[in-house]
């Protein structure tokens, strides 16, 4: 375990902690977003970088679309960026058109956090959000600990307590690549899912919960990303899938595959949805790790969460974070060299 300065942020420190686990899998974290910069994992052909990342603060501030970020207050998108909650009515800090993406403008993965404990395979790092913060109500204080666990495995347990009743979804952002290749279009995929919230063309959930039977949404048996019929069809991917219930603690969520390096990842979660997003808009023009170019689908998102716009459709899973309460949203990534 190493901490170096990364950088600074307004006339304070951003610090890099080096995690190693004890299966030799390797973690980067930046205090800034609570960032996943890197992240290496033994192969039997060697070890390999699995996560989008850039090189210097400066490109992460100006280019990265979340790349590894720890988003909230809530993250997704809540829809013309207000709800109502205790009879009255909340305008939030849009910044995406007339809606809210992922906590606002300066949400939490923007944000510096502090490192509350540190572990030679673990640290924590906190973040307090004021009341009024991006037009949520409360003072909400949140922590992320990532670690590293045996069989190359990534725990991110994410907590959250406030003094005000206020709408908590936090999720980790990282953008997953497993064979270091220009896209991710060859990947297989699976997603414990039998249906998905449907969007209007804002990406706004339309509040209906339809099955994913005969569409392209269906990942219920595994399948390449990019299969060419639905390339044809300008499939594209950002939207929930809603997983199937399991009896309380981890449940397995969605598994993705490489044939090129014979690595694949499953991921558990406590949450109720998942967000699939293959990364088509991807397009930094900046080098990423090793001097990547990142381009369309170069990376894929599986970000565990409660639903999109949540806090405007009551037969959505809860959200709404009480006084007194903790949320508690834990994750599992677990690598597997197949072949």
């Amino acid at each position: 375990m190493t901490i170096d300065r990364f950088g600074t942020l307004d006339g304070q420190d951003v610090w890099e902690v080096v995690l190693t686990g004890p299966d030799g899998i390797e973690m980067r974290v930046l205090t800034w977003g609570a960032v996943i910069r890197d992240l290496v994992v033994p192969t039997r052909r060697g070890t390999r970088g699995v996560v989008l990342g850039l090189n210097s603060l400066e490109d992460y501030r100006t280019y990265s679309p979340y790349f590894g970020a720890v988003v909230g207050r809530y993250a997704n998108r809540i829809g013309h960026a207000r709800f109502a909650l205790g009879g009255h009515t909340y305008m939030l800090d849009a910044n995406e058109g007339r809606n809210q993406l992922h906590g606002g403008p300066h949400g939490f993965g923007t944000r510096l956090w502090t490192v509350i404990d540190l572990q030679p395979a673990s640290v924590t790092l906190a973040l307090v959000s004021r009341d009024g913060d991006m037009g949520y109500p409360g003072r909400l204080v949140a922590t992320c600990t990532y670690s590293l666990l045996p069989s190359a495995t990534v725990r991110v347990a994410l907590e959250a307590t406030c003094d005000r009743p206020t709408p908590v979804n936090l999720t980790t952002h990282g953008y997953f690549n497993l064979d270091g290749s220009s896209d991710i279009c060859s990947h297989h995929l699976t997603i414990a899912a039998d249906f998905v919230t449907p969007t209007q063309p804002d990406l706004i959930p339309t509040g209906e919960i339809r099955s994913v039977t005969g569409t392209p949404f269906d990942f219920r048996a595994s399948r390449p990303i990019g299969a060419a019929q639905l390339l044809q069809g300008r499939t594209s991917y950002d939207i929930n899938y809603v997983l199937r219930a399991g009896a309380g603690g981890l449940r397995h969520a969605a598994a993705l595959h490489s044939l090129n390096s014979g690595l694949s990842m499953e991921l558990w979660t406590t949450e109720p949805g998942v967000q699939f997003y293959d990364g088509h808009m991807l397009d930094i023009p900046v080098p990423g790790l090793g001097g990547a170019r990142y381009g369309a689908h170069a990376g894929l998102c599986l970000e565990p969460q409660r639903f999109p716009d949540g806090p405007n459709n009551a037969h959505f899973p809860p959200c709404i974070l009480d006084p007194g309460s903790v949320s508690r949203q834990v994750s599992e990534f677990r690598f597997v060299q197949l072949a």
